[in-house]
């Protein structure tokens, strides 16, 4: 399996009087782009997911139905509200349909439980691994199964240095 984790785009300033709640913040303008850019980007990469599992957070779910849209998948994301919070791998597999060998999933959350969830996956803990993951990034991680240790970093895409790539082939 191909984990793809996804940090959600570029969401509007932490607003306490505009979102009280702060899960519901939503995705910026630039926030979209980027994230249609390097959705775009997967599709050429051919890591497009058969799955998309997301966090309920409004921001997070924006990422993930942009992905879906410029990756012209048909099912929803799936909300998975063990991806708000520090990484337990059985409450996130709790949320994934039973899953063949060569099944690609996008796991969309935020920060820090990403960073966690990838060390986690990479290095049997969830601080082992320090990750500068920013906003629209994806970890590639090659899995049998999603648990601790399980999985292969197969690549890590930025969406900065995927945008200088971009303009240097023009």
């Amino acid at each position: 399996m191909l984990l793809l984790l996804v940090r959600h785009a570029q969401a509007g300033e932490r607003d306490a009087e505009r979102w009280p709640d702060d899960s519901l913040r939503p995705l910026t303008n630039p926030g979209r782009a980027a994230q249609a850019r390097v959705s775009r980007a997967l599709r050429r990469l051919d890591a497009v997911p058969d799955l998309i599992v997301s966090s309920p957070w409004v921001r997070a779910l924006q990422t993930a139905e942009i992905m879906a849209e410029e990756l012209g998948l048909d099912a929803d994301p799936v909300e998975c509200e063990a991806l708000t919070t520090e990484p337990n791998v059985q409450a996130i597999a709790q949320c994934l349909p039973e899953l063949e060998g060569d099944t690609t999933v996008a796991l969309v959350g935020h920060s820090p439980y990403i960073e966690d969830l990838a060390s986690l996956i990479l290095s049997g803990a969830p601080a082992r691994v320090a990750v500068d993951f920013p906003k629209s990034g994806v970890m590639g991680i090659d899995a049998e199964r999603l648990e601790g240790s399980a999985g292969t970093l197969r690549f890590f895409l930025r969406p900065k240095q995927m945008e200088r790539l971009r303009r240097r082939r023009k």
